[in-house]
C-alpha cells in the first residue's frame, strides 16, 4: 500500500473506527479515493521516470565495467573511442540473430524494428556527440569506480560529449535535449 492512502486510512481509523463502516458518499470515503488516485499517479510518474533513466544507467554500468578491467585506472582517448563503438554495435548480433530466423518475405518484427532504431539512435549520437562519464580523468574515475547504481550518484561526476571525429565537449547530467 502506498504511503498516502495508509497515512489517510490510519487517520480516518483513528477518528471513525474500522473503515469498512464508512457510507460510500462519506467525505471520508472521497478522502480515501482521492489518496488512492494520488498514489497511483504517483507509481505511474515513477516508473516513467525510471524507464527514460534506464538508458544511461546502462551506459554508466558498461563504461565502470571497462574501467573495472583496467583496474579502476584512466583511460586513454583511443581505447574509449573503441569502447564507444563496442557500445554502439552491442546489439549488432542480436538484430543479425532475428534476421536469418525470420522468413523470407515476411515483415520485420517488432523486435527487430526497436533493434534498428536503437542502433541508428546510437550511431546519430556518436557521431554529433557520444555523451558519456569523463574517463581520462583520475578523480572522475575513481567516482565512477565507487558508483552503486544509483540515478542520483551520476550527477557528482563529470561528463562530455565526445564525437566520432575525436572532438570532445563537456556537457551536464542528466541531458536536457543538447546534442
Amino acid at each position: 500500500m502506498a504511503k498516502t492512502l495508509e497515512r489517510t486510512r490510519k487517520a480516518i481509523a483513528k477518528k471513525k473506527g474500522p473503515i469498512e463502516s464508512l457510507n460510500k458518499f462519506s467525505r471520508d470515503s472521497k478522502r480515501l479515493h482521492r489518496a488512492q488516485v494520488r498514489d497511483e499517479k504517483l507509481e505511474k510518474l515513477a516508473s516513467s521516470r525510471k524507464k527514460s533513466d534506464k538508458p544511461y544507467i546502462e551506459r554508466a554500468t558498461f563504461f565502470r565495467e571497462a574501467l573495472k578491467q583496467n583496474g579502476n585506472q584512466p583511460l586513454q582517448i583511443d581505447v574509449i573511442q573503441e569502447l564507444i563503438k563496442t557500445f554502439v554495435h552491442q546489439y549488432d548480433e542480436e538484430l543479425s540473430e532475428i534476421k536469418k530466423v525470420r522468413r523470407p518475405g515476411r515483415p520485420a518484427s517488432t523486435r527487430e524494428d526497436l533493434l534498428k532504431v536503437k542502433i541508428d539512435k546510437l550511431e546519430k549520437e556518436h557521431q554529433n556527440g557520444f555523451l558519456l562519464p569523463i574517463l581520462d580523468d583520475d578523480e572522475n574515475a575513481t567516482l565512477l569506480s565507487r558508483w552503486e547504481g544509483n540515478w542520483s550518484y551520476l550527477t557528482t561526476l563529470k561528463w562530455a560529449r565526445l564525437s566520432s571525429a575525436g572532438g570532445i565537449k563537456p556537457s551536464s547530467f542528466p541531458p536536457r535535449g543538447e546534442h
